[in-house]
């Protein structure tokens, strides 16, 4: 290893980041000169002579990067958004691995904040920018190995199951802490709002017809949306999937109604803002509010609950249920009010 490397590797442990030598030495296989590493969200920024770079592990495999890369070009060739890109070794591959077969890639960056949810109008902004970026995620329908579209109710059939093997275990244990007497006592509620969504779901989801070459960006929320300057800077596609555009409005709409307790006037202005980019068809709308009808919230909590230690239940997953069970119906009257034209 060279002195530059040494002086990199010292810098990075300094600043309190777990890396070690041989990921450090992986950056020489890129064609930029590393000025200096900065500690980053699981993650290394790199100062270069070329601008900020951000260097991390990568847990998918060759074709996932593969049409994640096909898909940022595509969004740069629009030049409407400003996202991360991919960036290639000398070699042209796209992920670098070290001698533990870890691997990581390197991608573009801006140095920026995070959209500030409590503020209505950056929130606006957020959807607006949303509606502009789905105009950019269509690939050539020649692409090779695109995968098949996203199923949302194969994916609500195996939430369902796991949530019914959560609920056998709980009702199985004979001594329960408060956080499980307080889940089971809503189990029913909310299995049965996942089961009664799912089977309506799927009289509809023929009449999506999602191309499996029209993609969305699969995890678009605050932390992925910086604001750089004047502009806005959209990065992590790592989760990016052929599904339809009301994925991401969905998921970001719920981001940002649980944190304003689901008003209605919230919701109508952020859907507003997205409709007058990008129009929502009818049954575009119904997708949507199946999803967000789709108890999803309570999943993750049962979910991450089942998996993890039971001997000591963080505050922060009581925090969580409580916050649920509270704004249920805040939830239900958001839900009414603006899909009241919903055929269920």
């Amino acid at each position: 290893m060279n002195g530059g490397q040494e002086a990199l590797v010292r810098e990075c442990m300094l600043g309190g980041l777990k890396v070690n030598d041989r990921a450090i030495s992986l950056l020489e296989q890129y064609d930029i000169e590393v000025l200096r590493t900065r500690k980053g969200r699981s993650a290394i920024l790199c100062d270069t002579e070329k601008g900020c770079y951000i260097f991390k592990e990568y847990t998918g495999n060759e074709k996932r990067i593969t049409m994640q890369d096909k898909l940022l070009k595509t969004i740069r060739e629009q030049g409407t958004i400003r996202a991360e890109m991919i960036v290639p070794t000398k070699e042209d591959a796209l992920v670098v691995k070290d001698a533990d077969g870890v691997q990581y890639i390197l991608k573009t960056y801006r140095e920026g904040r995070e959209c500030n949810i409590y503020e209505r109008e950056e929130c606006a902004e957020a959807v607006r920018l949303l509606a502009q970026l789905h105009k950019s995620m269509e690939l050539p329908t020649d692409t090779e190995d695109l995968p098949a579209a996203f199923s949302p109710t194969a994916e609500y059939t195996k939430r369902n199951k796991e949530l019914k093997k959560v609920r056998k275990f709980l009702q199985q244990r004979s001594q329960k802490t408060w956080f499980e007497i307080r889940l089971i006592n809503t189990f029913n509620f909310f299995l049965e709002q996942a089961l009664m969504v799912t089977e309506e779901w799927s009289g509809y989801e023929n009449s999506l017809d999602i191309p499996n070459n029209c993609y969305c960006h699969g995890d678009y929320q605050y932390h992925n949306i910086l604001k750089t300057g004047e502009d806005w800077f959209v990065i992590n596609f790592e989760k990016c999937l052929p599904d339809s555009p009301v994925r991401d409005l969905y998921h970001l709409l719920r981001k940002l109604l649980e944190k304003s307790n689901w008003s209605v006037a919230l919701g109508e202005a952020l859907l507003a803002e997205y409709e007058r980019e990008n129009p929502l068809s009818a049954i575009n709308r119904t997708d949507l509010y199946y999803r967000l009808a789709y108890p999803e919230k309570f999943w993750k909590i049962a979910n991450f609950y089942y998996n993890s230690g039971k001997a000591w239940i963080p505050e922060r997953n009581q925090e969580k249920l409580d916050k649920l069970i509270e704004q249920e119906k805040e939830k239900q009257h958001f839900l009414d009010e603006l899909f009241r034209n919903v055929s269920c």
